[in-house]
């Protein structure tokens, strides 16, 4: 009996692509209202979770991504990233010279969940260049499925070429793919011409007959009887094969003509099934199909200046300099690109997320479009280019770039959030302990995202930090609970309902008090679950943020323990604004 042989497949291997990782911590964001800006709007996202406006976050982005799942989840329609192209040039803002294997792990682990966040009938964009294009194709294949991809997209990045190679260099790829391409709209870009005329003759196909019905064609010559006759001219071969009687303007009898046709009788019924209108001008007689016009137009694949009077990164720099003066950004991407891509795939209300934001144009793009934005940037430019761009945006101060074709006067605004520390840190001793800068209500709300609760304390009823059911609530707190205190929760509790309780310590006797309530020990409940006190991910993103280390919290004896009556009194103030 032969042996089984090993599962094989088509697949790119690099160094340390199937090493081990610890699960990234899942981290909640926080409000920063200083950098906050405008009126934005809120709603409810397409997977039926609130949306609190459009959101500018300062982070590691590969954290951001994962603190973003649990509440957009297969709510955002289109994805624009412009990663680090690992070129090895580094410019003013960006280190991109990694190490081939290195980059190739950190891109797989941001599109894993980039993939995650799409609704079904997303679309993601990825600007790449020559260097890693087709190995990023390979994992990109690998985690969307082959049949997702789209296609290739094609941008005349330069007017004049650079010849560092050997040849000149003026275009650049952009990776299109779906989440599902069964739900996948149309790449769209402009309209049909309205009135177009197609052509019935197409010489150098095979000689056909064509049945054309009473009263189907338009004739623009005089009325009166026409005889069977050969009307071929020059390559063009047209036989009318029957007597044709015009009579206001149109054929009163059905006719036939011979010759090469672009259509199929099948195609001609349908046209004339459609009232759509042909058109014979003149003997010889050449029909032409009227085209009404006006319809979505499929966008080409080749976005350049002289298909579609597409700008250039010559075209960037300016709207760079003209936002930015002296401090403009090194190779932004043109509005008019980031537009085109958008346009093309979105409606107004839809959701974008760019995870590397830059100089902040996909959100720019995305507010004067009116579409709902989610931008990470880990640079200080999140602070010097994104936030200042924005609030001109906002103000309707900002007419570059796309601003006059959009007749953007302004409007909207967005918050401005930071990634929260880790949830853990080692103390003195190398034990992860709670991290002294979480307060209550941040410790609530990182419990929650750590549980898979929706994080929304109750007004009225204090335990109710979060729930994952219409009855099923989640409660955190830093007091040493007894089986009095459940007691007293369990007696506030309906019929139905349930709750979980994570704190720092408890009595024994609390984990068999009551078979509607759970009780957890924190920190110890979440050791081994995920990667704690990791603080940066980067694409090797340089000026990374200083964090100033602080004092841990106390190990779980030496908190002060309250009374029943004071667990009943915890303040929940300032928990709105975290996630």
């Amino acid at each position: 009996m032969a042996q089984d042989k090993k599962l094989q497949k088509l697949e790119l291997t690099w160094i340390g692509k199937d090493d081990p990782r610890e699960a990234i911590e899942p981290r909640i964001l926080i409000e920063n209202p200083d950098y906050s800006y405008g009126t934005a709007e809120t709603g409810t996202l397409p997977n039926g979770k609130p949306w609190n406006g459009n959101m500018l976050i300062h982070g590691d982005n590969l954290l951001a991504l994962k603190a973003l799942e649990e509440n957009y989840t297969g709510a955002v329609k289109c994805i624009y990233i412009d990663p680090p192209y690992n070129t090895g040039n580094a410019f003013e803002h960006y280190d991109d010279g990694l190490e081939h294997s290195i980059w190739l792990s950190l891109m797989r682990e941001r599109l894993i969940i980039l993939r995650n966040l799409l609704a079904d009938d997303g679309v993601m964009f990825i600007s790449i260049d020559d260097e890693e294009c087709h190995y990023l194709k390979i994992i990109c294949d690998e985690i969307f499925g082959r049949k997702n991809f789209s296609g290739t997209i094609i941008w005349e990045k330069k007017k004049k070429p650079s010849f560092l190679s050997n040849m000149g260099g003026i275009t650049e790829h952009i990776l299109s793919y779906t989440k599902n391409y069964q739900e996948a709209p149309p790449f769209i870009y402009g309209a049909t011409t309205i009135g177009k005329k197609y052509p019935f003759n197409n010489a150098g196909n095979g000689l056909s007959i064509l049945e054309f019905s009473a009263k189907s064609v338009r004739f623009n010559m005089k009325d009166g009887h026409i005889e069977p006759q050969d009307m071929s001219e020059g390559k063009i071969k047209t036989k009318l094969l029957d007597d044709l009687y015009i009579v206001n303007g149109l054929n009163d009898n059905t006719f036939r003509l011979e010759g090469e046709w672009r259509y199929s009788q099948s195609k001609l019924n349908a046209i004339i099934n459609n009232h759509e209108e042909i058109v014979i001008s003149k003997i010889p007689f050449r029909p032409n199909h009227i085209k009404e016009g006006g319809e979505p137009k499929k966008m080409k694949n080749l976005l350049s200046v002289a298909h579609y009077g597409m700008n250039t990164y010559e075209d960037a720099t300016k709207e760079s300099i003209a936002l930015f003066g002296r401090n403009n950004f090194d190779y932004p991407k043109p509005e008019m690109l980031i537009s085109v891509l958008l346009g093309a795939v979105t409606n107004k209300g839809d959701l974008v997320l760019d995870s590397f934001l830059g100089s902040g144009t996909t959100a720019a793009v995305a507010q004067k479009m009116e579409r709902r934005y989610i931008g990470v940037e880990l640079g200080q430019h999140a602070y010097t280019h994104c936030v200042p761009r924005l609030k001109m945006v906002t103000d309707g101060t900002d007419q570059g770039g796309i601003s006059k074709a959009q007749n953007w006067k302004g409007g909207n605004g967005f918050k401005f959030y930071e990634l929260a520390p880790s949830l853990l840190k080692e103390d003195k001793f190398g034990n992860l302990v709670i991290n002294k800068e979480y307060k209550a209500d941040m410790l609530a709300a990182a419990m929650a995202k750590q549980e898979g609760f929706t994080y929304a304390p109750s007004a009225d009823v204090y335990w109710k930090q979060g729930y994952s059911s219409e009855s099923d609530f989640i409660y955190t707190t830093t007091q040493f609970m007894t089986v009095e205190g459940l007691a007293a929760i369990r007696e506030t509790m309906t019929e139905g309902e349930s709750l979980l309780i994570c704190c720092t310590s408890f009595q024994k006797e609390c984990k068999q008090a009551f078979s509607n309530i759970s009780i957890k020990k924190i920190p110890q409940m979440l050791l081994g679950r995920c990667e704690f006190a990791h603080d940066d991910y980067s694409l090797n993103i340089i000026d990374l943020p200083h964090v100033n280390d602080e004092e841990e919290w106390p190990m779980e004896d030496e908190f002060e323990y309250a009374t029943d009556s004071e667990v009943a009194k915890e303040t929940i103030e300032g928990q709105q604004e975290l996630f």
